[in-house]
């Protein structure tokens, strides 16, 4: 007998405590104190200490760290600007938590942001890859010595410069230094006018990043607005590199006419002079705004610091509700797990895997929710919940899930540290389950431990690290967009 065979017929575990919450109606909001806040504050204190043991003397924080040994965990190498960015605003949030002093996160963001000023820079950006350890360009992979292709990615050195400006507006002291690096960040480096006579060649959005070596962009742009990227776009449009109309120039959907994961519903509107297609997907009777690939965190990460709910309650508020329900759903219901929170992860066995729920990404055979990247087809009928097998589940999709779906992520956390162990003691949570088999990962990452320490910030002390999002450009450029949309919902 399987393992969820074995809990459906016990009736425990997160199978019986969360599947009559999981058909709860998508607009009813769950009690806002529904966790124990001495819980959510131990688990932000083993976070941190596990975010402590990656950053380096050097002060970055490397890319994960390797729990698998008997001593102490090993990090990695490798950092990326978006490790660097997670170790920094963690850095702040455990200030404002309480976890340590003032003087205890100068000094922590002044060791990193000299760090960073010795970085090799292009562009004012950062390359995707350093020597965690010295800051040194790495040239080759750690691990199998295969080369490294210098590579300036847009979304990675949005979360980066997400990290300075938070520390930046903790350390006045700061400000100064912190202000002279964001200074040479010019986010029209990446960008691509609209061309009425070639939207194809101009579509007026983001290229996915440059190589350093040959100048040559990314045949691709980051062309759907409800994923990871658009954190570059707020940036960009906040600090005025890039125009309003970038915002409008994002795909809701694609056309209905372009291959898809599904033919969306929806219409064309004009906003800003600007024709959009507002579409949307179904998904269990829902209509919901998909990401790319189906992910938590390409739907979630950014609310973390940009208050997308609040300022756009009855459109981006509902579909990121509308996101976790699906996702409770599929892991409850559709694909019979027990449990659920599918995102970018470690593999248990090794390696990694971009996770999610398939129906709820554009991409047609997107983010699978198990290792075995079992795949739904617009018109097809859903494959039993036999053949979800070897699910993987991943502890951040369900912290990034705590405003929306508060009961049922804690019980969630709950069940998989009950049931499999996933909690290490001290250090918070480890990267992800094979809930089917039990396997548990022997990594933690620096992106997810920085997204749990930010999303358990948010719940603790809500608005600590949105603070420099809510003012400036942020305020007077970006806010009104959002208050101008309205998806087809």
């Amino acid at each position: 007998m399987d393992r969820r065979t074995f809990l459906a017929a016990a009736g425990t575990g997160a199978a019986a405590l969360s599947l009559g919450a999981a058909t709860t109606s998508a607009s009813a909001a769950p009690p806002r104190r529904a966790a124990d806040p001495h819980l959510l504050d131990q688990w932000f204190r083993d976070t941190y200490r596990s975010i402590e043991a990656m950053t380096t003397d050097f002060g970055l924080a490397a890319d994960k760290i390797d729990l698998s040994g008997s001593g102490a965990p090993v990090p990695s190498r490798q950092t990326s600007p978006t490790n660097i960015g997670c170790g920094l605003w963690s850095t702040v949030a455990a200030a404002g938590l309480g976890v340590i002093g003032e003087s205890a996160m100068l000094t922590a963001l002044r060791r990193t942001v000299a760090a960073v000023e010795k970085l090799e820079r292009h562009h004012g950006f950062w390359l995707n890859w350093y020597d965690a350890h010295d800051g040194s360009v790495l040239t080759t992979w750690p691990d199998t010595g295969d080369p490294v292709r210098p590579f300036l990615s847009s979304v990675d050195n949005a979360w980066l410069v997400t990290g300075l400006r938070i520390a930046a507006d903790a350390a006045p002291s700061l400000r100064g230094r912190i202000g002279r690096i964001l200074d040479t960040a010019d986010w029209s480096y990446y960008y691509t006018p609209y061309d009425p006579a070639d939207p194809v060649a101009g579509p007026g959005q983001l290229r996915g990043g440059v190589w350093t070596d040959t100048g040559e962009p990314t045949a691709h742009h980051y062309g759907a607005l409800n994923t990871e990227p658009r954190m570059a776009s707020y940036l960009g449009i906040a600090d005025g590199s890039l125009p309003g109309e970038h915002y409008w120039r994002l795909l809701r959907t694609m056309l209905p006419e372009h291959e898809q994961e599904q033919r969306p519903g929806g219409g064309h509107v004009t906003v800003d002079g600007v024709r959009v297609w507002n579409g949307h997907y179904t998904h269990r009777g829902r209509k919901v705004v998909p990401t790319w690939g189906g992910s938590m965190f390409e739907a979630l990460m950014a609310p973390l610091f940009v208050p997308e709910p609040e300022w756009s309650p009855r459109s981006w508020g509902l579909t990121h509700s509308r996101f976790v329900r699906g996702q409770i759903e599929h892991g409850m219901l559709e694909a019979r797990y027990g449990y659920w929170g599918f995102s970018p992860a470690n593999v248990p066995e090794g390696g990694y895997q971009e996770y999610g729920v398939d129906a709820l990404g554009m991409q047609v055979d997107g983010y699978a929710s198990n290792t075995d990247r079992t795949h739904t087809t617009d018109g097809a009928p859903l494959p039993p919940p036999s053949a979800f097998t070897n699910g993987v589940v991943t502890p951040h999709a369900s912290f990034l899930a705590l405003p929306y779906a508060r009961r049922e992520a804690v019980a969630n956390l709950r069940a998989l540290e009950r049931d499999f162990g996933a909690y290490e003691e001290g250090y918070g949570f480890r990267d992800s389950v094979n809930v089917s088999t039990g396997r548990v990962s022997d990594f933690m990452l620096a992106l997810d431990q920085g997204m749990i320490a930010a999303a358990l910030a948010q719940e603790l002390r809500p608005g600590l690290l949105q603070r420099p999002f809510r003012t400036g450009g942020f305020r007077s450029r970006v806010r009104p967009l959002l208050a101008k949309e309205r998806f087809s919902l």
